[in-house]
């Protein structure tokens, strides 16, 4: 796969539908070669397929650096995972995960209000959805679920006086990223990787019709 022919709407929207619960690269590996890129477009190939394959780390690092920034500051944490929450609800995956679990678990002590979490059927015709696919979540759009927790996350964000700190920490993390993807040499495993998740989305959109 060419990564330099990837637009950065294409990357988004495969880091949207990619499977979320995939396990962090090892350490070895994350910090394994480093190299600088010889042109532009080397540099810009490197970076998306980096984004792509680490992603899992790169998300855990982020998290990992606004939670030391916030160690005197309970409120903030709570602020910062409820936003790391509502960015995860924006992969289709997660999303879903998360949708089951809670239902799952409500199903344990109110079966009938476990009910009213199911989503609405899509309509059919001629076999296939009249709509692209919506994302529910507990019977309600995703994007409730990502306006509340974004809403509350700010609200604490402003009531721990953890704005300015957090903005730093977000920052720093979104610095750390973007280095660690220019630098970090792909290795075969990413590459494979690549064409097993390209394989994978043809496979579910002919089996979707």
């Amino acid at each position: 796969m060419d990564w330099g022919t990837v637009t950065t709407e294409d990357l988004i929207e495969a880091l949207r539908e990619v499977e979320w619960s995939s396990q962090p690269r090892p350490f070895s590996e994350f910090f394994s070669r480093f190299t600088f890129p010889r042109s532009y477009s080397k540099w810009n190939s490197r970076l998306k397929c980096n984004l792509y394959y680490y992603r899992t780390n790169y998300f855990i690092m982020i998290v990992a650096i606004l939670a030391l920034g916030f160690l005197r500051k309970p409120l903030a944490i709570v602020a910062a995972l409820l936003t790391a929450l509502s960015i995860a609800f924006l992969n289709d995956s997660f999303a879903g995960t998360f949708s089951e679990k809670v239902t799952r678990t409500v199903r344990q002590f109110s079966p009938h209000l476990a009910a009213k979490m199911r989503p609405a059927l899509t309509p059919v015709i001629r076999g296939r959805p009249s709509t692209k696919r919506a994302i529910f979540i507990c019977g309600r759009p995703r994007w409730v679920f990502v306006f509340v927790f974004s809403i509350v996350s700010f609200f604490l964000w402003f009531v721990s006086c953890g704005l300015l700190t957090g903005l730093w920490a977000f920052g720093i993390g979104l610095l750390a990223t973007l280095a660690h993807a220019s630098f970090r040499s792909p290795n075969l495993k990413a590459r494979l990787n690549t064409f097993r998740e390209e394989f994978r989305a043809v496979w579910r959109n002919y089996s979707e019709l």
